[in-house]
């Protein structure tokens, strides 16, 4: 299904915040797909087919396939068998009627608005609007989730699909990203709203003077690229002076320091595209990348070694696996890593968002002299 040149799911949020970034990402040439999107489409694809035919996920592997990528034992255990067994947690008699690949739209109200929800489902008076993630980034959370709400609004108003809502006490959205189930409590009113508001966004959007704003959206927007919102704060950036910076406002630059780190790494992306498209962007140009030596062919590689005189004790080396490579071994045979085997070192320290579920780190040195000095 192609996606709506209006809004669509995956971009109401930043349509909402920026009006002015339609005109902009209208105006770029679509970016190509990623071995990690094209993987979450693998997996969302397996994941229907599961639920439509009743498969067993490992009969998927080797056969399920799309854009060269194959299905895995390996993406099966971490991401496929993880969901469906979160959906459970929802349908745990696996009684409920469901919906795959809804599409949703939402009419006449907002023309040419539409997606594709992962997944309807009713069980008893529970109405559930489900989103699959397969990403390993940063957790998805389904409070005010501006995707799931425009799944559920336009679910609501369409004539296919609005028998999910009908009766239901109650409505809930939810991002199932193994390992984890989100889940909130939403009403008819709240939905009722958020179309509200996305039609006010989308009108605003056709104004040429639509305004562009900078913010958690810019992430996975294709033309931040050559937006003036995210040129215009790498300008500022340039100019200030870092010893300048007042502690106090040292937070908010580091969020601005990450959009800027996205932009710039959105920028490289589009002039690599241009250049690949025979396009020219001036004072750059394309070249091949470092060549790396690979042996032409092993065997015959090593019988030439050999013959020359070398060891071939000399040429191998072996070397234990790391625990991580293990477990996939043992994975295979269900075999429980032994205990005490292996201890977890970091490699030092990195800078987080304060909602990051990691422990903070206590800098036992800094502490400990703090205290002593308050003991003079």
């Amino acid at each position: 299904m192609k996606h709506s040149s209006v809004v669509g799911g995956s971009t109401a949020k930043r349509l909402i915040n920026c009006p002015g970034s339609a005109a902009l990402v209208a105006s770029v040439p679509p970016a190509p797909s990623s071995k990690y999107a094209d993987e979450g489409t693998l997996l969302h694809n397996a994941i229907a087919e599961c639920l439509e035919t009743g498969a067993a996920p490992m009969s998927l592997v080797g056969v399920t396939q799309y854009n060269g990528i194959t299905l895995t034992e390996d993406l099966v255990n971490t991401k496929l068998a993880p969901a469906l067994a979160l959906l459970d947690d929802l349908d745990p008699f696996k009684d409920g009627e469901f919906m795959t690949e809804a599409q949703v739209d939402f009419g006449d109200f907002i023309p040419g608005a539409f997606g594709s929800c992962d997944l309807l489902l009713r069980v008893g008076k529970s109405a559930y609007v489900i989103d699959w993630k397969f990403g390993d980034g940063v957790p998805v959370e389904a409070v005010d989730n501006e995707q799931l709400l425009f799944y559920a609004a336009a679910a609501l108003r369409g004539d296919k699909t609005r028998w999910v809502f009908e009766g239901a006490d109650r409505i809930e959205v939810v991002i199932i990203q193994p390992p984890s189930l989100k889940r909130w409590e939403v009403s008819v009113p709240r939905l009722l709203a958020f179309e509200r508001q996305l039609r006010s966004a989308v009108k605003a959007s056709e104004d040429r003077a639509a305004p562009v704003v900078a913010g958690e959206w810019c992430k996975f927007c294709p033309a931040k690229a050559i937006c003036p919102a995210m040129t215009g704060a790498a300008e500022r950036a340039l100019k200030v002076q870092l010893d300048a910076i007042d502690p106090r406002q040292l937070g908010a630059h580091l969020r601005m320091a990450d959009m800027l780190d996205d932009w710039i790494k959105g920028v490289r992306e589009f002039a690599l595209q241009r250049l690949e498209s025979g396009a020219t962007v001036p004072g750059y140009k394309l070249v091949a990348k470092r060549a790396t030596r690979q042996w032409t062919d092993e065997a015959a590689a090593i019988a030439a070694l050999t013959a020359a005189g070398v060891d071939e004790s000399e040429l191998m080396v072996t070397e234990l696996r790391s625990p991580a490579q293990v477990e996939k071994v043992l994975k295979k045979t269900k075999t429980a890593m032994p205990d005490g085997i292996i201890t977890a070192i970091s490699s030092g320290h990195t800078l987080a968002d304060e909602a990051d579920a990691r422990p903070p780190v206590v800098l036992i040195g800094q502490q400990l002299t703090a205290a002593l000095s308050k003991l003079q």
